[in-house]
């Protein structure tokens, strides 16, 4: 159970940083998402990064 939330706790704050760089950066490359939009692009990622922390952590503690 730690594992998960120590996942969450990471994808969380990852979650707060790609929202922020998304809606504030990609205007620099002509993007201008709007914040709703960045919400939805930032939660892909959220799953993701959240999925494969927890994943790896369960694959190194086994193999520990």
């Amino acid at each position: 159970m730690m594992d998960a939330a120590e996942a969450l706790t990471n994808a969380t704050l990852g979650l707060i940083v790609s929202w922020a760089v998304t809606y504030w950066m990609l205007p620099a490359w002509g993007l201008h998402p709007t914040a709703t939009a960045s919400l939805g692009i930032t939660a892909m990622y959220f799953v993701i990064s959240f999925a494969r922390s927890w994943a790896l952590r369960k694959l190194f503690r086994a193999m520990a």
